[in-house]
């Protein structure tokens, strides 16, 4: 018989700590004094699917705190930018009244960080408030209380928004500093100082620290920070080539539109770069958020829908196969299919017995302690894949394969080509292993660690296994089964399932709220950088009016000159998500990565429509104002 022991514990808010605590000191003990067949299982770790379900979920709300802290960096350094800009002669005003550049250094830095700390704490208000909201729409699926929030994450908030401002304003302010006393007079503006160049290395630090900070896992972060980095040198190298490329295209067009358009593009290439760099990183976030979370959802759902299984059968002798298949399908079970189940003990490796100093891994100690569920089939099931080797054939009279779990093989250290000895029922089973599989644990279907080829095992003892769906309504089926067949034992985990929906629900809300959060971010850095060179374009428009230009060929011109800048920076902002979400998908998230052509036509048209969008809030007002006073005013 196999007998086993439970002790459930649990604790309220306050007494949490006292619980982790003894769980501490519970498995000190076990390790310390070798206690054999004795686990500590949690919510997280006692069950696959639910911890697959937590750990992805915790991987994309950190993905989704690293985006938003990426979008935030593009937004500080685009109006600080355009801050240095904007007061450029101002700051040379006041060198010819007098201040040094310490005081203009001073001045500069306090304004930052008194309007930084206010903006940051603006901050942490509107997400408490967002916390808030977050609660109430998960009032129904929480059933118990939540514990107070605590003042950590405000700080975390401010800290966050004064880290940032650090990184990406400091190098605009230094530039304020060095502003020559003849910028008064003489309007050129000279290139930035070696030290406001090299201080972007301190935003850069900066930034991957945050992001470090805010992941709590270093390969997120670093994937995060390295899609980052790449992207920006990519789509500054991809800007500055799509313009230099336009000086070529400006004949090919007999239309003045198109002729203003690319002069403007190629008068202030580093202008250019800047705007399309800003707009395909802040487009690339929102894509990478939207694909990824779509992917997710999809695994989610695939993995444990709502008619997954919630009844397992086992013991099924196989006199018993055919009337209880039929009672099944009599029933309208359908789905159900019966596997034979196996039992047998690893007991060598390539010749290596298996003994108690094999392993030092306890989970991989335990594996081999106890008997293994076997099967065999001639077919792989439907939720499995292959990741390594190949299929058996099982042709008559071939040798004994094995195809095992990619999980259970990293464990026991197995690789293709091992050849495992099993001990079924005193009858000795040596097979190869030809295949490596992947298995989707939340399916709640049937699934088996080692898979042997049918020939090999046809003289084995076996008992058959089977996983359908019963309805509430249909519950007392498993009751006649029993009633008619008292050997087998149905195990009704309704509970679990629902437990594992009740969860996933949870995640799903808190996903969904905290993506519209992002977006909204999202659409902020698009603004802040269609912005950064609305003062020069008012200035050149309210110019080409008072030269002769209309008021039709300034807005065909904007139109033609935003929506190539829009378009580039769309495209490049498809292929940065496209590469990001592979990456994520395979080496984070564990769920099957497709491939979606239509994110680059999303791509492009989003940004030529947000690059439109922003260059007509920008400009509209110089189309209908006469060309002196936008000139005065510029």
């Amino acid at each position: 018989s196999r007998v086993s022991y439970r002790l459930l514990l649990s604790a309220p808010p306050a007494k949490a700590a006292e619980l982790a605590q003894y769980q501490a000191r519970l498995e000190i003990q076990i390790k310390t004094q070798a206690i054999k067949g004795v686990r500590i299982e949690s919510l997280e770790s006692g069950s696959p699917q639910m911890q697959s379900t937590l750990d992805r979920a915790d991987r994309f709300l950190s993905l989704v705190g690293l985006l938003s802290a990426m979008l935030a960096a593009v937004a500080v350094a685009m109006a600080a930018r355009r801050f240095m800009l904007r007061h450029l002669d101002a700051c040379a005003m006041l060198r010819c009244l007098g201040l040094t550049q310490n005081q203009v250094t001073a001045m500069y830095v306090i304004e930052f960080l008194l309007v930084g700390l206010a903006g940051s704490v603006v901050g942490v208000a509107v997400g408490f408030g967002g916390h808030l909201v977050l609660l109430e729409l998960l009032g129904k699926l929480v059933q118990s209380d939540l514990p107070p929030v605590s003042m950590l994450p405000a700080l975390q908030g401010v800290a966050t928004g004064m880290l940032l401002l650090l990184g990406f304003a400091l190098p605009p302010i230094l530039q304020l500093r060095n502003v020559p006393h003849n910028r008064v007079i003489r309007r050129e503006q000279e290139p930035p100082q070696a030290l406001a160049v090299a201080t972007y290395g301190l935003g850069i630090a900066a930034f991957v620290v945050l992001l470090l900070w805010q992941a709590g896992d270093v390969k997120l972060a670093l994937l995060t920070a390295a899609g980052f980095l790449g992207g920006f040198a990519l789509f500054a190298l991809a800007g500055w080539l799509g313009i230099k490329s336009l000086k070529t295209l400006r004949g090919a067009f007999n239309h003045q539109g198109w002729r203003f358009a690319v002069t403007s593009l190629q008068r202030r290439p580093g202008a250019t770069v800047i705007q399309v760099v800003s707009l395909a990183l802040g487009l690339m976030a929102l894509l990478l958020l939207t694909v990824v979370r779509g992917d997710l959802m999809v695994a989610w759902r695939n993995a444990t829908p709502p008619d997954a299984p919630n009844r397992f059968m086992i013991n099924i002798l196989p006199e018993q196969k055919e009337p209880i298949a039929a009672r099944l399908a009599k029933a309208g079970v359908a789905n159900a299919p019966l596997y034979p189940m196996i039992r047998g003990r690893l007991v060598a490796v390539n010749g290596n017995a298996i003994t108690e100093t094999t392993y030092e891994d306890d989970r991989a100690k335990g594996l081999a302690d106890r008997e293994f569920n076997l099967s065999t089939m001639a077919t792989m099931q439907e939720e499995n894949k292959l990741v390594a080797g190949k299929w058996f054939a099982n042709a008559p009279g071939a040798p004994a394969e094995a195809s095992v779990e990619e999980g259970i093989a990293k464990t026991l250290k197995l690789k293709l080509g091992d050849k495992l000895r099993f001990d079924i029922a005193g009858q000795p089973v040596e097979a190869a292993i030809t295949s490596l599989r992947k298995l989707e644990w939340g399916s709640m279907r049937v699934n088996f660690f080692v898979i042997i080829n049918p020939a090999a095992m046809a003289d084995t003892p076996q008992t058959w296994i089977t996983a359908f769906h019963l309805p509430p309504a249909q519950a007392d089926l498993g009751n006649a089964l029993l009633r008619d067949y008292p050997n087998l034992t149905v195990v009704d985990v309704g509970g679990v399932l629902k437990q594992i929906q009740g969860v996933l629900d949870q995640v799903v809300t808190a996903v969904e709220f905290l993506f519209a959060f992002t977006l909204a971010s999202g659409l902020l850095v698009l603004y802040a950088a269609l912005m950064g060179s609305q003062d020069e374009r008012t200035r050149e428009a309210g110019l080409l009016r008072a030269l002769g230009a209309t008021r039709r060929q300034l807005a065909q011109a904007q139109l033609i000159e935003f929506s190539l800048v829009g378009a580039l920076a769309g495209l490049l902002a498809a292929s940065g998500a496209a590469a990001m979400g592979w990456a994520l998908a395979t080496y984070q998230f564990k769920f099957a990565w497709s491939f979606a052509p239509g994110v680059w036509a999303f791509g492009l048209l989003a940004g030529a429509l947000c690059a439109i969008a922003g260059g007509w809030l920008g400009l509209r007002n110089v189309l209908k104002h006469p060309p002196l006073q936008t000139l005065r005013e510029g």
